[in-house]
């Protein structure tokens, strides 16, 4: 699908990466201080990291591009979600701090996640991994990695073809089902598995450190937007289990269980 974007390519890219950075920076200075810890109405976690992240993401947004509408998780989880589906022409979908647990952990495996839906597919997306310094960035022109506080090393990135001595396959650091892993692995020759937090599993993916990431527990669509982002620009895919496409903008905003791959890993779907 082609799209075309609702303002300057160049500047939107810009914009994104530049909120993206402000909103890490202001995770980051949390980070560092004996920060609470309180239960959303759902049990999850939340910190004032994920709140600040929040408010510097959110009015850039705005300020980058004013009409199109916002679903952003912590807003969500107050009450305030705009109407959107998988028609809207854009959305802007948004996971202030992915990887609480791992911020709490402090293991540095936590993203600000920003992906641009358009049509109920992510056509933008930064995730920047703030205490690593990393920020991935995918969009019309491929998927790239940015690392160092000024850019000073940038790397296109993109999935690799399947390797003959097995795959990588990446699984959540603080989720997830071993059973049903093995069940649905089966006979594939499997070399490694890696755990990691956050969307940066989707990266990983992305920049050809793994090959596959079935995830088989629950999400939610502003867990994934951006790292799907990434993923599709660096040639990979992301579908559902019985190997339709991802759709965005879903009543919600819950997710399916899903693949994330090399086009070049076989998987079996189900029926």
């Amino acid at each position: 699908m082609t799209v075309a974007l609702p303002a300057n390519a160049d500047a939107l890219e810009n914009g994104l990466i530049e909120i993206a950075r402000k909103a890490g920076a202001a995770m980051m200075e949390i980070y560092q201080t004996d920060f609470e810890v309180r239960s959303k109405d759902d049990a999850s976690p939340v910190t004032e990291a994920d709140e600040a992240a929040e408010a510097v993401i959110l009015p850039g947004l705005r300020a980058l591009t004013p009409d199109i509408k916002i679903v952003s998780e912590e807003s969500a989880a107050k009450g305030d979600v705009p109407d959107v589906n998988g028609d809207t022409d854009f959305f802007w979908l948004v996971d202030p701090l992915d990887g609480t647990k791992e911020f709490i952990k402090r293991n540095g495996e936590f993203t600000v996640n920003v992906a641009l839906i358009a049509k109920g597919k992510p056509v933008l997306g930064v995730v920047y991994a703030p205490a690593i310094d990393k920020l991935y960035y995918g969009g019309p022109d491929g998927a790239k990695l940015i690392e160092g506080d000024v850019a000073t090393k940038i790397t296109a990135i993109s999935v690799r073809d399947m390797p003959e001595d097995g795959v990588v396959v990446v699984g959540s650091r603080s989720h997830g089902d071993p059973e049903a892993m093995k069940a649905f692995l089966g006979d594939l020759a499997v070399k490694e598995l890696r755990p990691a937090g956050s969307s940066l599993k989707l990266c990983l993916v992305a920049a050809g450190e793994a090959d596959l990431y079935p995830r088989l527990g629950p999400t939610m669509e502003w867990d994934i937007g951006a790292g799907h982002a990434v993923l599709a620009a660096a040639g990979g895919v992301v579908e559902n289990m019985d190997g339709s496409g991802f759709v965005y903008g879903k009543a919600d905003f819950r997710n399916p269980f899903f693949i994330a791959r090399s086009p070049s890993v076989p998987v079996k779907y189900e029926n």
